[in-house]
């Protein structure tokens, strides 16, 4: 016995179909089954080298701010550690 005997599967399975209904199942199969081939492509993507006679990509220029009222204004900054000089005669 233990949890791998068929007649428990079937159990939970017919448990499972009666809680989510067969729809949702099919659902749930469909959008598991196109995650797996996507992952899998992009896998082999990755794996894939890049193509020498390909041309690099022109950097696109930055899109100018819109200055808006309603939009919160943010200031995207880098802290810096500045050392002051000992003063002695202090």
């Amino acid at each position: 016995m233990g949890i791998f005997d068929w007649k428990h599967w079937i159990v939970i399975l017919v448990v499972v179909v009666l809680v989510f209904g067969t729809k949702k199942l099919k659902n749930l199969g469909t959008d598991v089954g196109e995650s797996i081939k996507g992952f899998k492509k992009a896998m082999n993507d990755d794996e894939k080298p890049a193509d020498p006679t390909a041309t690099p990509a022109q950097p696109v220029p930055p899109a100018q701010p819109q200055a808006s009222v309603n939009q919160p204004h943010t200031i995207d900054v880098q802290a810096q550690k500045v050392e002051e000089p000992i003063r002695k005669d202090v």
